[in-house]
This record gives structure tokens, C-alpha cells and sequence, in this order.
């Protein structure tokens, strides 16, 4: 090749005399033409090298040396050119979506600050806990009055001051969950609510009696009273404080971090520990409300006292219908939205409690003075 070079300089033949400088120039020249085309020269190579967040497969080809390039699979990146295996991403780590870093996955929970479902929850909460405080407010100023001692006032104020212990404890649903608060948050909503739906059952019962023992000559009489409701309230509540210890003795609610259920999301989250010690708080509410439910519809049609066995019959009827819808809702949802259901439970089914008992009665108090009388009472009563 240096010689076809050299012979196809003109200048060059056996004849002319030849100038040492122009000859070694013309070497140069020549070297360094060849010097270039050897660069050019192509590389084995049959196939483009694999961009970041893919890796080479081996080609169905004759040749070895060609290849094809397949993303890189779920959970897995590469961040080089030419990459024969793909890295996988941590635990707590997911992809980027061009498959070339890990990035931090999101932690999920229903946040005090940084969730607009949290701020509607909060929200509610507390204007229905300024509602129940108002009403109990009432009730003080009223306490002596016909109204409020037709059906035991102190039952009232046991149901007012529960349902409004009830609202506050979604503030023990929300933040970032920890091992106390999952150990008292179900725990205290079924102990709370068993008193607010024993209050409810004590007063329907109170009803009957109360018209039971007008009768003369009732035997009904002796049961008249205070005692007879508040041990009610008692030992239905008792029973939920027996099923509450139990669980937490035996298998307790702890944190649990969900890595992978959700790609790119860590759930924190309660694990319920036992599910029949879950389902069986859930579990005695509803035998309390379908009781409570089932008396006050028997006793709806008696002259009680400004109808309240009717009010309870449908507030009964609001709690069963909240609960029972609320259970596939919340088995077919994870995460944060999991806790709301669980939250909008506990508020709609309290809130309904608190407007079908009580409202009635704070319109009476309120824009019917001339029915809080104890003459309407025995009328009400005699009809």
C-alpha cells in the first residue's frame, strides 16, 4: 500500500532527479493519509449499543456478536450504555419511569397536614363537636324542664357526652400511624359507641316502662327509675370492655410498613392483629344497634313522651345502614382511604345519632316553648 502511495506520486520516477525535503514531505503526507483511514475502519459490530434503562438480549442471529435491547424489567434500572444486566431497586426505592434511577417511593397515610381529606375530617369533627356541646349546653340551661326529663336526663347526658367522645376519636385515625395509637383507636371508638347504643337501648326500654307503669296496679312499677337504665348501660358496655381486653391481650393492633402492595407508594398503616378481635368490636355495635332497633320499632306506636321511641327506631336504623354498607367499602380499599371509610363511618353513624335524638328535642326548646310543659306530657302520655 506504501508503495502504491509512493508510486502514484508523479514526481517519482527513475529518470528526474529527486529533492530530499520534498520526498520525506511527501512520506508524511502519506502516513498520516493512512494514519486517518485506519480509524475508519468499521468495528465488528452489527447491532446499536443499548441506551440507559435497557440491557441486551442475545439476537436470533448468526452472528454472535449481535444482540437486541429489552427494557429493563418492573423494579429494575440501568443507568450505562451497552448494559448487560439491569440493577434492582431497594425496598423502599421504584424506577423512575425511563428506567434509569431509583427514586424514594412516597409514604402514604392519612397526614394532619398534607391531606385535603384529613382537613375536611378535622373539619367536621369539630363543628360536630361544638353541635354536641351546644346541645349539652342546652340540656343544662333546660335540665329541669319536661323535655329533658321525660325519657332520663342523665341517659341523655351519658349519650351527648359519648357521641362527642365518639367525634374525637378521629383525631387518633389520623397522622402518622404508631404502635399506641393503633392499640386505641378501635378499641376506644367500640367502647364509646357501646355506651352511646346502650344509652339508646336504655332509653327505648325506658319508653315502655314508662308506659307500662301508668297502667294501675302495674307490676311495671318497681322498675321505674335510674337504676334499671343505667344498669343497662352498664353491662352492654361491659360486654364491649370483655371483647376490647381480650384482643389486646391476645393479639394486639401494631404499625405495619406496606412496601408492596402499591409500586410507587409505602403504606403505613395499622395491622389489625387479630380480625376476629376487629370484627367482633364492630360486631357487638351492630347486635346493640339491631336490638336497640328492633325494641324502639315495637315501641314506636306507644304515646311516649314527644315520640322519641320513633326518633330512636330511625337513628338505629342510620347506624345499621352506615355499618353495613361500610364493611365491603372499606375490605375493597387500602391505604389511606381504608382509615376514611373507616372515619366517615364513625361521624355519619354518631352525627345520626345526635340529630334524630336530639334534635327534636332542641326544636321543642328552642321554637316551641309552649310544648315543653308538663301538661303536654300527660296529654302526649294519655293519648
Amino acid at each position: 500500500m506504501v508503495a502504491d502511495y509512493m508510486g502514484s506520486y508523479s514526481g517519482l520516477d527513475s529518470d528526474a532527479p529527486v529533492d530530499p525535503m520534498e520526498y520525506w514531505f511527501k512520506c508524511l503526507e502519506i502516513w498520516s493519509e493512512l494514519a486517518q483511514y485506519a480509524l475508519e475502519i468499521p468495528r465488528s459490530q452489527c447491532s446499536d449499543d443499548c441506551l440507559p434503562g435497557n440491557r441486551k438480549v442475545p439476537a436470533p442471529s448468526i452472528y454472535r456478536c449481535c444482540y437486541d435491547c429489552v427494557p429493563c424489567s418492573e423494579g429494575e434500572i440501568s443507568n450505562v450504555t451497552g448494559s448487560e444486566n439491569c440493577m434492582k431497586c431497594l425496598d423502599h426505592e421504584w424506577p423512575n419511569e425511563n428506567k434509569t434511577q431509583c427514586n424514594v417511593k412516597l409514604v402514604e397515610y392519612l397526614s394532619f397536614t398534607n391531606d385535603k381529606l384529613s382537613l375536611f375530617f378535622i373539619t367536621s369533627t369539630l363543628f360536630l363537636c361544638v353541635l354536641t356541646s351546644a346541645i349539652i349546653a342546652f340540656f343544662i340551661v333546660y335540665e329541669n324542664s319536661p323535655v329533658v326529663r321525660a325519657n332520663n336526663k342523665n341517659l341523655s347526658f351519658v349519650l351527648l357526652v359519648s357521641i362527642m367522645l365518639s367525634f374525637l376519636c378521629v383525631f387518633l385515625f389520623l397522622g402518622r400511624p404508631v404502635n399506641i395509637t393503633c392499640l386505641l383507636r378501635q378499641t376506644t371508638f367500640g367502647i364509646l359507641f357501646a355506651i352511646a347504643v346502650s344509652s339508646v337501648l336504655a332509653k327505648t326500654i325506658t319508653v315502655l316502662l314508662a308506659f307500662k307503669a301508668t297502667k294501675p296496679g302495674s307490676a311495671w312499677m318497681k322498675w321505674v327509675g335510674t337504676k334499671l337504665p343505667n344498669l343497662i348501660v352498664f353491662i352492654c358496655s361491659s360486654g364491649q370492655v370483655v371483647i376490647s381486653i381480650v384482643w389486646l391481650t391476645t393479639s394486639p393492633p401494631f404499625q405495619e410498613v406496606d412496601m408492596y402492595s402499591f409500586h410507587t407508594t409505602i403504606i403505613v398503616q395499622c395491622n389489625e392483629g387479630s380480625v376476629i378481635g376487629f370484627y367482633s368490636i364492630l360486631g357487638y355495635i351492630g347486635i346493640l344497634a339491631a336490638v336497640s332497633f328492633m325494641v324502639a320499632f315495637f315501641v314506636r306506636t306507644l304515646p311516649d313522651s314527644f315520640n322519641e321511641a320513633k326518633y330512636i327506631t330511625f337513628s338505629m336504623l342510620v347506624v345499621c345502614s352506615v355499618w353495613i354498607s361500610m364493611i365491603p367499602v372499606y375490605l375493597s380499599t387500602k391505604g389511606k382511604y381504608m382509615v376514611a371509610v373507616e372515619i366517615f363511618a364513625i361521624l355519619t353513624s354518631s352525627a345520626g345519632l345526635l340529630v334524630c335524638i336530639f334534635f327534636p328535642k332542641c326544636y321543642i326548646l328552642l321554637f316551641h316553648p309552649e310544648l315543653n310543659t308538663k301538661k303536654h306530657l300527660l296529654d302526649s302520655r294519655n293519648k
